[in-house]
């Protein structure tokens, strides 16, 4: 474990603690294929990284690697804490990196997605360069998860003594990231005796994220942040709203496409958003084989692409849904 950290203390805020640890000299480059100034982080793991690195984390699940913005997400004291026991990058690599065989070398900051993905996933899916004492040997999909935990449990042990099978999701390339607020919920179908627990799972092609339940509500509030990479051949978003019941399956309660062309187009087209003052640069269009409620103009805000988008969800009897898109560039 670097000593390094040694002054970041509980005292001062999460974020504060947290940007005192990535200005570290080892932590100001990717920890995976060597990018200036990285801008995410998987919490679970302890190590910071870019943004083409961050889709290939996102593939491997949350059990692997849990990936956040250090700048636009929300940490928990828990999450904070974690990274710095690690103690950054270079501590880190000692163990994940351990033994890297001859023949194989790590992607460097331009690498392919293909030569990036498999060098991620031998690194932390397959543990194939970790010190023998570390590694998890059954790929048992029964058993997985809880050997995830047993192993992240042991390496932290390894940092504090120093100081499912594979999913294949596509070689391909990320061109950026969508920040999805789910804002709220209105009119929602009962799917309980007088109520519903209402919550959202937003699925692009095999990446899935999702909403916290709330209880008893047909106008729920989420105000939540759900964040998603986008692949250079990417369709619509599928949004579906559920019921959550605890002794049975879960009761869908509506569902929608999101046309997510509009966005991407507009804000490629305009380039560097920075040289632009607030306008709007594009529209996606209310129609008959569409659930818009409304026109969803693209706009430039503070030097952001942000969308504003209300569905009205089909397959039901009634309910809408209302959100904000925010576009998120790789040189972000």
């Amino acid at each position: 474990m670097s000593h390094n950290s040694s002054s970041l203390g509980r005292p001062t805020s999460g974020k504060r603690r947290l940007k005192d640890l990535l200005v570290q000299r080892d932590n100001r480059v990717c920890a995976d294929c060597g990018s200036p100034d990285p801008k995410w982080a998987s919490a679970n793991i302890g190590v910071f990284i870019c943004l083409k690195c961050c889709g290939v984390h996102r593939s491997l699940g949350t059990h692997i690697s849990k990936v956040l913005s250090v700048t636009l997400d929300e940490w928990s004291d828990d999450e904070v804490d974690s990274m710095i026991e690690v103690g950054g990058n270079a501590s880190a690599n000692s163990i994940y990196e351990a033994y890297i065989p001859d023949g194989v070398s790590k992607p460097g900051p331009d690498a392919s997605h293909e030569v990036r993905s498999k060098f991620i996933r031998s690194k932390y899916e397959h543990q194939e360069f970790l010190k023998p004492s570390l590694r998890i040997h059954s790929t048992s999909s029964s058993t997985k998860h809880s050997l995830q935990a047993s192993l992240s449990r042991k390496i932290m042990d390894s940092f504090r003594s120093s100081g499912s099978s594979e999913k294949s999701v596509g070689m391909v390339e990320f061109i950026g990231m969508l920040k999805i607020k789910v804002i709220k919920g209105v009119n929602l179908a009962i799917r309980d005796m007088l109520s519903s627990d209402p919550y959202v799972v937003l699925t692009l092609g095999q990446q899935k994220a999702q909403t916290t339940v709330v209880k008893s509500n047909l106008n729920p509030v989420w105000n939540e942040e759900l964040m998603l990479s986008v692949p250079q051949n990417y369709g619509p978003i599928k949004l579906q709203v559920y019921d959550y019941d605890t002794f049975s399956s879960d009761d869908i309660m509506g569902e929608a496409e999101i046309d997510i062309q509009s966005m991407i187009t507009s804000a490629t087209a305009f380039g560097d958003i920075g040289m632009f003052g607030n306008m709007q640069i594009g529209k996606w269009l209310k129609s008959h084989d569409n659930a818009l409620i409304e026109d969803s103009t693209v706009n430039i805000v503070d030097g952001k692409v942000k969308q504003a988008v209300s569905l009205k969800l089909q397959n039901v009897e009634s309910g809408d849904i209302h959100l904000e898109l925010e576009w998120i560039p790789l040189d972000q």
